[in-house]
């Protein structure tokens, strides 16, 4: 390049740098000027929205506790049940609804992002904003209102009509739902009975970390997990419960209006801004559900009524029992349902050939399948195929076998040419609302060796294997936090005579197809009279594996066997202690709609602590007053130690 020009391009650079000096001051001081008129004047409208909503005494409403999920507290003021600092826009918000509520709208003339969502506030608490644009009527121009395409995508998805609330039943072999569970399933436009499968819901649940092991129910009860709500494809949770866990689901259609719907959406939009400290007995997955539909229809005063534990299965009843609220009721039964139900219309020599399909596929061609009529020879391919898929669902090392012997079966099924027949699949348990209350009181006296007592019992939860029935799983008993107080009249002493922290019970009959084992776990105190104490607190672990099976030589019976292992501790042993082992027997039969009979016996003989041994035995006798009320008659024998106790139980 020649000098001249190289001097000239020098020059020309030099000029740029100094214009953009000058310009960019400017132009930083232009768009702070505009910044601060803008807030000069959105600030008195601003204040003129605080002075409405103080007017309206709004942060004490009824509507923004809920958005809020504020509690009053004991002694005065409130607390949110809301554990996430995000889903609060001012400091004190966890416990100052008035200031939540100033920094509410202060933070929609404000494009930031908040929340988890790193959203608008606008568009990250829709719900917050839609109320208070209806008790306030926000002038457009001075509050411009923003568009929020990502919550208008998501709730266009659902194309909601209705509102149904899911229970599956209780699953014995997990704790977090041996109660069973709730959720919400979001019903859409031209869905038909056969299609909802493929609707979403919105599900609460726990955030637990794989292979928590025994830290799993500790963290459990005292909060240790955070909850989060979650949109899950509908399929996908009963794929989950009812082919996986066995678990019968109860739908419950609801009476919710399209407002409704749509402020019950815009609250779970907002909750995914969230999460909650998980309690599996409080705040679980039923208690913030119920929160959610109390915002879709504000004079639902639910949560209320679960003041120190929440049940799914009390939830249900909760929900059924106000006026017009449930529209409908549906239930989807358990694979293991279908098949037992299926199993009840075949003959002794075709339930053979199910058994001989179940083995082997190629059984399809045998002449004893081939001689049935053509319908019984499908509905015998049915059941042997509902139980193969079933098995395959159960054992991952074997699904692929399973899923080929299924292929040969379904492959023969699909020659025969003609429909499945449709039967009516009723449950083996009625839907919970029809059980009795979760909690019960006793009052009752009896005769106890040379001695007569009078005995109150209060239980906490949940249902033992005498009390009523209907609404429960069949063939199993929690009980949780009872505690029984006795007064003995000849040695007029009052005392502490049983307490249970835990006593798991699960019965699993054993037939020709289904082979489950059948478990129990006590953990608790009782008295005892041993040797020289005739009075003792005697605290006791028990835990055992066997198996149970069925008859219906009466109505229906259950016998079962275990084999056991027991630790004692009291001062009443030698050494304060003994472990050992053993084995019981026992059975419980219906003798009539409402009269219930159960009997045991068992040996235990312990070898750690005190060498001694233990034989016991024990009947008892329930008979159904009406759903929440009922008799009991129970005899036990222990060590030279008898008692009679006859009581009149309420459940509450």
């Amino acid at each position: 390049m020649m000098p001249g020009l190289r001097s000239s391009a020098g020059a020309l650079f030099a000029s740029l740098l100094l214009i953009l000096s000058i310009l960019f001051p400017l132009l930083a001081i232009l768009l702070l000027a505009t910044s601060v008129a803008a807030e000069d004047l959105s600030a008195p409208y601003f204040t003129q929205l605080l002075q409405q909503a103080r007017q309206a005494r709004l942060a004490d409403a009824r509507e923004w506790h809920l958005l809020l999920h504020y509690r009053a507290n004991l002694f005065g003021g409130y607390t949110s049940e809301q554990d996430d600092p995000g889903f609060f826009l001012a400091p004190e918000g966890k416990t100052d609804p008035q200031a939540e509520l100033d920094a509410t709208l202060r933070q929609f003339f404000s494009s930031d992002l908040v929340g988890r969502s790193k959203q608008p506030a606008q568009c990250a608490f829709v719900a917050r904003y839609a109320w208070l644009m209806e008790q306030l009527r926000f002038d457009p121009i001075q509050l411009p209102p923003m568009r929020c395409e990502r919550f208008e995508r998501w709730i266009e998805e659902f194309q909601a009509r209705s509102i149904t609330l899911v229970f599956p039943s209780a699953f014995m072999n997990n704790p977090a739902s041996m109660f069973g569970h709730t959720l919400l399933r979001i019903d859409q436009e031209g869905q038909t009975p056969h299609t909802r499968i493929l609707a979403y819901t919105i599900n609460y649940a726990a955030d637990v970390p794989p292979e928590e092991g025994l830290a799993y129910p500790v963290r459990g009860i005292f909060g240790g997990y955070r909850g989060y709500f979650s949109t899950i494809p509908y399929y996908l949770k009963v794929q989950e419960y009812r082919d996986i866990e066995n678990r019968d689901i109860w739908e419950y259609r609801l009476n919710f209006d399209h407002r409704q719907i749509r402020r019950l959406l815009m609250h779970a939009w907002e909750l995914g801004n969230a999460s909650f400290d998980y309690f599996f007995f409080k705040e679980n997955c039923s208690y913030h559900l119920l929160s959610l539909l109390e915002y879709a229809d504000p004079s639902l005063r639910l949560t209320d009524q679960f003041r120190f534990w929440t049940v799914p299965a009390d939830t249900v009843r909760v929900l059924a029992a106000q006026p017009g609220l449930v529209a409908d009721i549906a239930f989807r039964p358990s694979r293991v349902t279908l098949i037992r139900r299926k199993r009840e219309h075949l003959s002794e020599s075709e339930q053979g050939l199910v058994k001989r399909l179940v083995q082997d596929a190629s059984a399809a061609q045998s002449e004893d399948v081939r001689n049935l009529p053509l319908s019984r020879q499908a509905f015998v391919l049915d059941v042997a195929s509902d139980y193969v898929r079933y098995r395959a669902e159960r054992d991952e090392s074997q699904a692929a076998t399973a899923r080929d012997h299924n292929r040969q079966i379904l492959t023969a099924r699909s020659l025969l040419r003609i429909p499945s027949e449709d039967l009516t699949i009723l449950p083996f348990a009625t839907q919970p609302e029809s059980g009795h209350k979760t909690s019960r009181a006793s009052l009752g006296g009896g005769w106890r060796n040379n001695d007569t007592f009078e005995e109150i019992t209060v239980r906490a939860g949940y249902h033992d294997l005498l009390d009523p029935e209907p609404g429960y799983t069949p063939d199993a008993q929690i009980e949780l936090g009872s505690l029984s107080l006795r007064h003995y009249n000849r040695a007029d002493q009052t005392r502490i005579e049983r307490a249970t922290l835990m006593n798991v019970l699960s019965l699993s009959p054993i037939d020709s197809l289904f082979h489950a084992p059948s478990w129990k776990l006590n953990v608790g105190m009782q008295t005892i009279s041993h040797r020289g104490c005739q009075l003792c607190s005697n605290w006791n672990f028990n835990g055992g594996i066997g198996a149970s099976a069925e008859t219906h030589m009466l109505r229906r019976e259950v016998w079962f066997a275990f084999a056991e292992v027991e630790g004692n501790y009291s001062r009443a042993y030698e050494e304060r202690h003994r472990v050992g082992g053993g084995a019981s027997v026992g059975l419980y039969a219906d003798l009539a709609a409402r009269w219930r009979l159960l009997a045991s016996t068992g040996y235990l003989r312990y070898a750690l602590g005190e060498k001694s041994d233990d034989v016991r035995w024990s009947v008892g006798q329930r008979y159904t007053l009406a759903q929440d009320w009922a008799l009991r008659l129970e005899y036990s024998h222990r060590d030279h130690d008898n008692d009679v106790l006859f009581t009149v139980q309420a459940f509450f």
